[in-house]
Parts: C-alpha cells; structure tokens; sequence
C-alpha cells in the first residue's frame, strides 16, 4: 500500500535499522527527500536485504547499501583419499626419523646374520672399523667436550659426586652381582652376563640426559657438567672397572689394551679438545656441518656394530636365543630397579632441590653407546664374543629412552609442584621471621618507654 510516513514510522525505521546484523550502521545525516508516492519496504524486507555473506557498508551520503559481496565460492568436492601405499609410508619415515639408530642397528645385526664374512673379512674391519671409524668418533668427542663447564664441579660438588658414584659403581655392581648369581644357577649364558657388566661399567650418555633433563624440568647445568666429566673420566675408569668386574682373560694381553686405549681413545680425544681450543676454523666448520657430523658418526657407530657381529656370527657363541629374551628382560628389570633406587635416594638427599632429583634421575641410569662400542671393541677387538659384549649395551640404550621418555612428564609435574610448595613455604618462613622482627623491635620499644618513665620518675622524686 502507499502510504505516508509519519514521525512514528521513522522512529520506527531507524530502530529496525540499529538492530540489523552484518554490522549495518546508522548514520546521524539527514536522508535525500522521498516522494510521497515512494514504496517504502517493510521491515521484513530490509532485514532480508542483509541477509548475505561478506561486509555490507553505508554510503555515507544516501545511507544505503554502496557495496556487497557475493558468497564465496566452495569446492563441495571432498578430497581423494590418500592411497594405503602412501600412508604406511610417511608413518614409516615418521618413525624412521624418530628411531633411526635403533632401525640401522637392527638392520645391521640382520644384514651380518646373513653373509658373516663381508663384515669379518671382505671390509677390512681391523683397519676400517677399529681405527678409522674409531678415530673419527673420538676426534668428534673430544671437540664436543666442553671441559670449560668443569669450572663448575665446585658449586654442587656434593650432588656431582654422588651422580657419578652411581654410574659407574652402584650401577655396575648391581648388575654384576645379579648377573653373577645369573651364570651361578646356569640361567644365561656367560658371554651375555659378561656383557651386562660391561654395559653397566661405562659413563654417561651426552645428548640423551640432557634432551630428558630439559623435558623434566631438571637442571641443564648440572646435566652438562655431568655428561662431559663422567664422559671424560670413563675412558680411563671405565676399562679399569671392566678389567676389575672381568679379569683379564687368556685372550687378552693388558699391555696390548692400554696400548689401543691410548691411541685410539686418548690420543684422538686429545686431538679433538686442540681443536677446540687452538683452530677455531675447524670447530665453526663441524659446528657449520654439525648435522652431516653427527649423521656420519652414527653411520660410523653402525658400521663398527655390523662388523662386530659379523665376526660373532662367524665364529659363533655360547648364547641362544632364549637367553637373549632372557637378557632383555632382564635389563628393563635392572634398568627400573636402579631407575626407582636413584630417585628414593635422590628425594632423600636432596629435599629441597627438585630439579637436581629430576637431572640425576636420568644421570645415576644412562649409559653411552656412543663411546661404549668403541671401547668394548678396542679391549675384545681379537675376542669372538665381542658381539654378545656389544648387544647388552644395544638393548639397553633404547630402553632408557623408552623408560625416560615415559617418566618425563610426570618428573616435569612434580618438579613444578615442589618449586611451589618450597616457595610458599620460603614465603610463610619470610613472613614469620619478620613478624618475629616487628614484635622483638615493639618489646624493645615498649622496655625502652619503661625505663624512660622510670628514669623520669626517679629524677622527679
């Protein structure tokens, strides 16, 4: 109908107007004049007019509608399902990338099971794996040694101590006793034993404790420090405690060892810590390279652990394959009882410093594979159960992980509710101490009144 607004009906207009979604403003202008013959719409259908996707603006001098964008435009068309093929394949580079030491050593114990010789005679090892591959290694590790962080010994002396103590001798003569008792009732086999005790002899692991330590909420600092003494130290204690655990056997010549620890071990650390400290071109090249580095020293660790079992398999052992199930089973045991044992001991001896329990947690327990392999090759480099003296070490060093990376974020939680409570209760004891403060300061207040009331008393009479 046509009709003629009146006052009421713009009043009316101008509030629909203020309710309108989509952002629709009003403007404080007056509009142009409308013949009194104009259709005016209806308030449905103005709020029908804003009913589209997009921003709609006002023109500024008309106060209509200037500008409105259509709907975007959807592919209602669902995307192909990603081929089986595809899918295995990218979680297994998932894993790959994950567990990739784990998967070349598995991958080399297989390749030497099937054609022993390749890796016992064909390639050389007594030059390519005992010496080249092993210099390399060490040569690394001395230029990751940070020995400036031994500075630092003095300001926990107490909890370095105690971490290394159980490293290399609670650690080592728990499992040397258990894994005696193990060969005494004939349950495993002695090449097997052997190599428990020589796994739990050697230092700690470097990359591992601290990638845990971090993810606990431990202390870098002390992880650090830790990985690099007890790294350092092992070369020389780690040989005397196998040697002492072990004896020197028939095939063993002791001068012989030394020998081969100080050239392959020492010397090569040594080279590594000069370059560290004198030729800063090579250390800013291995730090520029540092992931191709770190790569080739794995694939070098791999191939020492395929020739080592290339020469097992060739010459064979005295253990089965029940007994190595039975090993394995036997090193998660050990590795959660010592795991439990350091933590009690930890929370004992240190109350008020959770994030040294969570940093030894992982310290007291881990052990190297990556400086242990070489070491066990050069002591047992002649011996053919070198590679049952190796395997204890390789089952061990997932293990850890597995176990640490399980136990990771419940140490984290813990940590950050003790950091609490300990602050809280530093507060509480703030807070009394100077409350005790004030109410001393208002005795002495009140007693010094006294005597000058006295005082004033007394020369008064």
């Amino acid at each position: 109908p046509r009709v003629t607004p009146s006052n009421n009906d713009k009043n009316n207009t101008d509030n629909d107007e203020s309710e309108m979604p989509f952002g629709l403003s009003v403007h404080n202008h007056e509009s142009p004049p409308k013949h009194e013959s104009e259709d005016l719409p209806s308030n449905e259908e103005k709020r029908n007019t804003t009913k589209s996707y997009g921003t709609i603006d006002d023109d500024p001098e008309t106060g209509e509608s200037s500008q409105q964008e259509s709907p975007p435009e959807t592919d209602s068309t669902p995307a192909p399902p990603v081929p089986l093929y595809q899918r295995i394949w990218q979680q297994w580079c998932k894993f790959y990338n994950k567990n990739s030491f784990l998967v070349l050593v598995v991958c080399a114990i297989l390749i030497a099971y099937a054609y022993p010789p390749l890796g016992a005679e064909y390639l050389r090892p007594d030059i390519t794996a005992t010496w080249i591959a092993v210099l390399f290694i060490f040569v690394l590790a001395g230029m990751g040694i940070k020995t400036e962080e031994f500075a630092k010994a003095f300001q926990r002396l107490y909890f370095n101590v105690f971490l290394q103590v159980f490293n290399f001798g609670v650690v080592s003569g728990i499992v040397y006793g258990f894994s005696r008792f193990m060969v005494y009732v004939n349950a495993l086999a002695q090449s097997l034993a052997d190599g428990m005790t020589i796994c739990a002899s050697l230092p700690i692991t470097v990359n591992m404790v601290l990638v845990l330590t971090k993810s606990a909420g431990g202390d870098e600092a002390s992880a650090i420090f830790n990985a690099a003494f007890g790294n350092l130290v092992g070369v020389f204690l780690s040989p005397a405690l196998i040697l002492g655990y072990l004896g020197v056997k028939g095939e063993i010549n002791l001068g012989d060892v030394f020998v081969k620890l100080g050239l392959r071990v020492i010397l090569p650390i040594a080279v590594g810590q000069f370059l560290q400290k004198f030729v800063s071109p090579a250390t800013e090249f291995v730090k520029k390279y540092k992931k191709y580095f770190k790569t080739a020293q794995e694939y070098s660790l791999v191939f020492i652990i395929y020739t080592v079992f290339c020469k097992t398999f060739k010459n064979g052992s005295d253990a089965s394959v029940g007994d190595v199930f039975l090993m394995i089973a036997l090193q998660f045991l050990i590795l959660g009882f010592v795991m439990v044992l350091a933590w009690f001991s930890l929370r004992m001896l240190f109350r008020k410093e959770p994030t040294l329990q969570a940093m030894g947690l992982f310290g007291c327990t881990h052990k190297t594979v990556a400086m242990g392999v070489p070491l066990i090759n050069a002591i047992y480099e002649d011996n053919p159960l070198v590679g049952m003296y190796t395997l204890p070490l390789l089952i061990w060093h997932p293990m850890q992980l597995v176990l640490g990376t399980a136990v990771a974020p419940h140490v984290a939680a813990y940590v950050k509710t003790k950091q609490e409570l300990l602050a809280r209760e530093k507060e509480e004891e703030e807070n009394k101490n100077t409350e005790d403060t004030i109410k001393t300061m208002e005795m002495g207040a009140t007693v010094h009144v006294n005597n000058s009331t006295e005082h004033d008393n007394s020369q008064h009479e």
